[in-house]
């Protein structure tokens, strides 16, 4: 569905661009000069009808946008999305044993390499505890 409304918006943009690109210039920005019209107001031309009917159906397509976009971020949270570091990887790769293999530059017994402003334990999403040490950065001279 909102693939849907989404490729009608995008077609609609596209359409809107073109009509306002192929309307005559009244020159003067603002309303300011323009033809000899005594009320002020320039008469209706087909071009300025198709433009507000293409107008109105791109804010009507992008309403409807806000409104999907929020009803499907209300079932679900972008912290759903991350994946934990705990367990079996999502690859499904891991060894029957259980351990996945040493890869890349923390050291073979287990410990990860020290993190300026983290405590032991903690991660970027799930902080160490409030209690835990916190090891300063060491200064550079």
């Amino acid at each position: 569905m909102e693939n849907v409304v989404l490729t009608v918006h995008l077609i609609i943009a596209l359409l809107l661009i073109g009509v306002v690109l192929l309307q005559r210039s009244e020159g003067g920005g603002l309303g300011m000069g323009g033809g000899g019209n005594i009320s002020g107001r320039p008469a209706t031309t087909p071009m300025a009808k198709l433009t507000w009917i293409f107008a109105a159906a791109f804010v009507t397509t992008s309403v409807t946008l806000t409104i999907l976009a929020a009803r499907d971020a209300a079932s679900r949270s972008v912290a759903d999305r991350v994946p934990t570091t705990t367990g079996a990887p999502a690859t499904g790769t891991a060894p029957a044993t259980g351990t996945a293999p040493a890869t890349g530059t923390a050291p073979a017994t287990g410990t990860a390499p020290a993190t300026p402003g983290l405590a032991p334990g903690g991660n970027l999403l799930s902080p160490a505890p409030a209690d835990a040490p916190v090891t300063p950065p060491k200064a550079e001279n």
